[in-house]
């Protein structure tokens, strides 16, 4: 039987830069050295993007399933049609389809992905941005 700690949150920003519209950027890598830092062994991680324009994705991280999302995206929310929202609306509206964070469970020290999941950030943005995410990681430190 494991034996347990106590309870703790660690947090910690990630920032990064974008290359404008529809970029994807790969966190997961840095979101793993966060979880290892903490010391927390059991619990969730939380991943959350402070802005109205980016979104965070769990998923297979592929050119071709980029593209598709690309697409995707285009088609919910053009960029092209008139909106109330000045010249970036379609970024606002793309952001709010898919969202700006996600929870993964954590137990011993590693995230429940699934095999082909990766954490990406997209840019929805009409131009390239300096970007920050933010991890919090909580539940138990294991006993050493």
């Amino acid at each position: 039987m494991k034996g347990y700690g106590e309870f703790g949150i660690f947090s910690e920003a990630i920032k990064f830069s974008t290359k404008g519209p529809v970029d994807f950027i790969d966190l997961t890598d840095r979101i793993l050295e966060v979880v290892g830092k903490s010391g927390i062994r059991d619990g969730i991680i939380h991943v959350f993007a402070p802005h109205a324009t980016g979104i965070l994705v769990i998923n297979e991280f592929t050119e071709d399933l980029q593209e598709d999302i690309r697409k995707l995206l285009g088609e919910l929310a053009p960029s092209g049609n008139r909106y109330r929202h000045p010249w970036n609306a379609h970024s606002h509206l793309r952001s709010l389809i898919l969202g700006s964070s996600q929870t993964i469970p954590l137990m011993d020290g590693k995230l429940l992905l699934g095999t082909w999941q990766s954490i990406f950030f997209i840019e929805t943005d009409t131009h390239a941005r300096q970007r920050t995410v933010i991890v919090q990681v909580m539940g138990l430190r294991s006993q050493r």
